[in-house]
């Protein structure tokens, strides 16, 4: 048995399922396994797949050098409001901060409306006395009286976390701390979130909104990590645990527990990582199916997309200037994802009106789809998928996952396509184009939205239905290549791997870039590296490069675009310039006449990633042949379901399936499927 630390494992928890991928740093070998998540306790079933896939690979737990995880558990506590009983103490006045929000909403000329409700209620909302003014000086010194008295109605409300956002805190903290100060003395025990700590930038909605999300989710992430550390002991494994960000780097699981709402895109940031590092150039859409949501997000040029406006909550998750006012605002830095409720365990249904829809809503992995056999009743998208014949009638996930294929016909069959009147085969082909439809949403939400052309992009599919309908999506966009990466069913958690070791400290400064004397905006920059660097030597990290960023706006606009600036002197007017080119693609206009202004300034600490490329070995299936259909047009086929491996000999057309342990991957008729020389599926139309 091998016990020297030359091995990682990653961990990627889905709605549905729960992914494992053990690496050999020595010789690049990958060990996969897949497991149904277990929502009751997600520790347990992350400890016995890490057993799972030590067992195949026959290694010891000593030998893991690091385990690296990403988490759905921050989104699903926001999204199901099940996070803990929270506070708000804000300055006098300032108390319907969370209900006034942006003159902002999703659909322009929609009556009916409604607004998310606060994560806090109004009664746990309580305000203190104090006032900062803009520059940092104190206008109405804090009274720590008001802030003992919000302290016991806490108490009396049983609040299990509380939020401190004070007006111009970013300029000046004193009063948050005097106020946390307070609170910790009079309220032991409860998580204390300060908005100097987190966000400590302008814009009092945003800043309280996600001061509120961290605080919302402490209790919650600090239960689960210590659950997880938990059931890793009881298995004899004792490495450091790193969480991926949402702006794909990693943390301890220590600032994670602090921090969670830098967690909150977590799990669907690990595969557009993955995505950049097998990319290295060129542009691509990602496009991450899984069990409960489908995940979107751009990478152009081999250079992810990064924001710092994003919202959560709304149905879909994304972060367009166009599209906005429907869920919290988050504004940390999260790489550029849009998600929608769409997977493969997305409940089908038929509304009022008599429309078939799909999701958001999901089965999960408990009961799951009907074919699951584990006491679904509700037919799914995987169902669906059964019934045309896209996925093996038997099993799937290596055989680990035995299928009712009876069962998911029946269900189609009462609950579609009999009330539509239609045959079985063509209300399950339905399903599929409803839920491409919302997926294309997804996709416009990152590219057209955006100012980009998805014509111009390759569809780069992986998740465990991503493979499934990618080429229908195509489609539906016209784009005209797919790919897929080797392992695509654990895509996600592969792309763990290839996540750095990031922190990053934001400071608010507001100022006009043609009033700014040279050397100031480097001036800034040096005292924020230098506060960043006293953190990383204090917790030991070193070999690390910083990145320096700025954002800005045209003056009085409502949102930033963030700029890279090159260390050592900055040059304002080509700082000025670089942020219209980036406006023109975004926006499709740059004001020339405008004012340019900086808002924040952000540095970035990064320790380069020293995985080595991970070795993939193709697999062939054997060839065997199934019925298939492919909608009205294209009709039912006897296709062939090869393997991947089977591709090595050449070209195939389409229809054809390619079944792999983790995913299946339809190539339909009019598309032409063929490997690289990364082992990547490639689908021409």
């Amino acid at each position: 048995m091998i016990t020297q630390k030359t091995h990682r494992v990653a961990v990627d928890i889905g709605g549905t399922f729960t992914d494992i991928v053990l690496l050999a740093l020595d010789t690049g070998d990958l060990f996969t396994h897949k497991t149904l998540t277990t929502p009751d306790d997600f520790g347990r079933g992350i400890a016995e797949g890490i057993q799972a896939v030590l067992a195949k690979a026959n290694v010891q737990p000593a030998a893991l050098e690091r385990v690296i995880h990403a988490t759905t558990v921050a989104t699903n506590a926001i999204l199901e409001h099940k996070g803990a009983v929270t506070g708000l103490l804000t300055t006098e006045g300032f108390r319907d901060v969370l209900e006034m929000r942006r003159l902002r909403i999703p659909e322009m000329y929609a009556l009916n409306y409604q607004k998310p409700d606060p994560l806090v209620p109004r009664r746990l909302r309580r305000e203190a006395l104090e006032r900062m003014a803009p520059d940092g000086s104190v206008r109405r010194s804090l009274d720590e009286a008001s802030v003992r008295a919000a302290a016991e109605r806490f108490r009396e409300e049983g609040v299990e976390s509380v939020a401190i956002c004070f007006l111009h805190a970013y300029a000046n903290p004193a009063h948050e701390k005097a106020a946390e100060r307070v609170l910790r003395e009079t309220l032991p025990g409860v998580f204390v979130s300060c908005s100097s700590d987190v966000l400590p930038v302008i814009r009092e909605y945003e800043r309280t909104s996600t001061t509120v999300i961290n605080a919302f989710l402490g209790p919650t992430a600090a239960r689960y990590f210590g659950s997880l550390e938990k059931h890793l002991a009881a298995i004899g494994v004792r490495a450091p645990i790193l969480v991926m960000k949402s702006d794909g780097g990693v943390m301890s699981i220590r600032a994670a527990a602090e921090r969670p709402a830098y967690i909150v895109e977590s799990g669907p940031a690990a595969g557009v990582i993955g995505a950049a590092a097998r990319l290295v150039s060129g542009d691509a859409i990602t496009f991450d199916m899984g069990g409960t949501t489908a995940k979107v997000s751009l990478v152009e040029g081999g250079r992810i997309q990064h924001t710092g406006d994003y919202e959560v909550g709304a149905g879909i998750n994304l972060s367009s200037k166009l599209v906005m006012g429907g869920g919290y605002a988050l504004k940390l830095p999260v790489i550029d994802i849009s998600e929608v409720g769409a997977g493969g365990g997305s409940l089908v249904s038929i509304d009022a009106g008599g429309l078939l829809r799909v999701g958001p809503q999901s089965a999960g992995s408990s009961p799951g789809p009907v074919c699951y056999g584990r006491g679904g009743r509700q037919a799914t998208f995987t169902d669906a998928a059964l019934v045309l014949g896209w996925l093996n009638p038997r099993a799937i996930a290596g055989g680990g996952l035995q299928l009712k294929a009876a069962l998911a016909k029946e269900a189609l069959r009462e609950q579609v396509a009999t009330p539509l009147a239609v045959a079985e085969r063509e209300a399950a082909y339905g399903v599929l184009q409803v839920a491409a439809s919302t997926m294309v949403r997804a996709v416009k939400a990152v590219s057209t939205y955006r100012g980009r052309d998805p014509r111009d992009f390759a569809l780069y599919a992986f998740g465990g239905n991503g493979p499934l309908v990618a080429a229908l999506v195509a489609d539906l966009l016209d784009m005209k290549r797919v790919l897929v990466p080797p392992h695509p069913g654990v895509f996600s958690a592969y792309g763990l791997f290839h996540a750095q070791v990031a922190h990053e400290v934001v400071r608010g400064y507001l100022a006009r870039l043609s009033e700014l004397e040279p050397g100031e905006l480097d001036r800034r920059f040096q005292a924020i590296e230098a506060d960043l660097r006293s953190r990383m030597e204090t917790e030991g990290v070193a070999g690390f490069e910083l990145e320096r960023h700025a954002d800005l706006r045209y003056s009085g606009q409502a949102h930033e675009i963030t700029i890279a600036t090159d260390p050592g002197s900055i040059d304002l007017q080509a700082l000025a310039a670089a942020f219209g080119d980036e406006h023109e693609r975004t926006y499709g206009h740059q004001a020339e006449r405008e004012e340019v202004e900086c808002v924040a300034l952000r540095v970035t600490a990064r320790i380069p990633s020293d995985v080595l490329p991970a070795r993939s070995r193709l697999v062939g299936g054997g060839s065997d042949r199934r019925s298939a259909y492919f909608g009205p047009k294209a009709g039912e086929h006897d296709v062939l379901v090869v393997g991947r491996g089977d591709l090595a000999a050449g070209a195939l057309d389409g229809p054809l399936i390619v079944e792999e342990y983790d995913a299946t991957c339809v190539v339909p008729p009019g598309w032409r499927a063929k490997l690289d020389d990364e082992g990547n599926l490639v689908l021409d139309r």
